[in-house]
């Protein structure tokens, strides 16, 4: 059986690896650096229907039990009164959730945790990864899935470099237990838009960091897009309060308190009342960079760039973790059809090109609209959550 190595144990990787493993077409073991199983705030995801595919299908779980649906779109003004709203049902988990059954869907003797990929050997044949822990393992080919910092695309292609959007998405959770039971309701029975001039914010329901989807013991979820300026003042927002300069994102607790009082006093400021109540309530806020990467070449002999080590869109239409997932999806379905791994690289590659590049424009073309031109238009199909094209329906 065809031996295959993951580098990296997130939800790409893992979603890659369950389906390789379950279909019976190689013999996978994950490898990630990490010395623990990985943790993350729990933040919200669009659970489009390729994220959430294999836990329906191979794991047979109810979708219901892992998401939250919002059955509408909202649209608030600056009054706090509705000004557009139309049904279209989404669906949200958050990473943790997913992540967490995914794990539990592999076999916990092949993801390998410790192993920092450090080298490699690449052949027509197969590749010899070496790990920072001395270790190597021979595989006939290799999936790097080590996410959007990835080491792997640095190394095969030093000349892609992260183009920042300029702007990022401030991020934060409030349990509904602790909204007054109004707000609650408002910002729990749809998506929350509000846009505003260089700058929208989105609110949703999510499930609990334990997983609960139960009315009243999830979180509600914000995702808040401001422009800062390349240079001093990106630098110094990425500059924690321990000093420590982080280039991707700053984890709740790390930011220094005058950026936190300064977001609040925006919020309050420009905002609608209920989600300047939301992000008031906000104890520990995070920020994440927004970039984009876009890559011309996925395979490289042996080995091969999956979800976010290859392309990173900007998070617009909810598709990260479908893309991930949806690479992992097509790759397996190329080495069913063509049983031979070298015709089944390139056949993979030539698709997932497309779809990388096609959601890189069109996340471009949604955040400029908004950061940049300020004519943002609800009414617009475009604004649409999707991975292959805006407003895929969901289950």
């Amino acid at each position: 059986m065809v031996k295959v190595g993951i580098i990296g144990g997130s939800i790409g990787g893992l979603t890659a690896a369950c389906l390789l493993k379950d279909k019976g077409l190689a013999k996978v073991e994950i490898f990630e650096r990490s010395h623990s199983e990985l943790e993350q705030r729990g933040a919200g995801i669009g659970f489009l229907e390729a994220a959430s595919r294999y836990l329906k299908t191979f794991a047979k779980i109810d979708l219901d039990d892992i998401s939250v649906k919002t059955p509408k779109i909202r649209y608030l003004n600056r009054a706090n009164e509705v000004i557009f709203e139309k049904d279209h049902p989404y669906r949200f988990s958050s990473w943790t959730t997913v992540y967490k059954l995914l794990l539990k869907s592999f076999d916990p003797d092949y993801y390998k945790l410790g192993h920092e990929l450090v080298g490699w050997e690449n052949g027509s044949k197969g590749v010899t990864a070496k790990f920072g822990n001395a270790k190597s393992e021979t595989f006939d080919f290799m999936i790097c899935a080590d996410g959007v910092g990835s080491d792997s695309r640095k190394k095969l292609l030093p000349d892609v470099k992260n183009n920042y959007s300029g702007y990022v998405a401030w991020r934060g959770m409030v349990p509904e237990s602790e909204l007054d039971q109004r707000l609650s309701k408002s910002l729990s029975e749809a998506i929350t838009y509000y846009v505003f001039a260089n700058s929208h914010i989105l609110v949703y329901p999510i499930p609990s960091l334990n997983g609960s989807v139960t009315k009243g013991k999830r979180l509600i979820n914000f995702v808040w897009y401001r422009n800062y300026a390349e240079g001093s003042e990106l630098n110094d927002l990425l500059t924690g309060n321990d000093n420590q300069y982080r280039p991707l994102s700053v984890p709740p607790g790390l930011l220094k308190e005058h950026h936190v009082l300064e977001a609040k006093a925006v919020a309050r400021a420009r905002m609608p009342e209920d989600i300047a109540d939301l992000i008031e309530a906000t104890k520990n806020p995070f920020i994440q960079v927004i970039y984009d990467v876009a890559v011309e070449k996925m395979v490289f002999q042996r080995i091969c760039l999956l979800g976010d080590a290859a392309f990173v869109a900007r998070p617009h239409a909810a598709a990260g973790s479908a893309k991930a997932a949806e690479d992992g999806w097509q790759l397996a379905n190329c080495l069913e059809k063509k049983k031979d791994i070298d015709k089944s690289l390139k056949m993979w590659e030539r698709t997932q090109l497309r779809l990388g590049e096609d959601l890189i424009r069109r996340t471009r073309l949604i955040g400029n609209r908004s950061q940049v031109y300020n004519n943002w238009n609800p009414k617009e199909k475009r604004f649409l959550f999707g991975l292959h094209k805006a407003g895929e329906q969901y289950e």
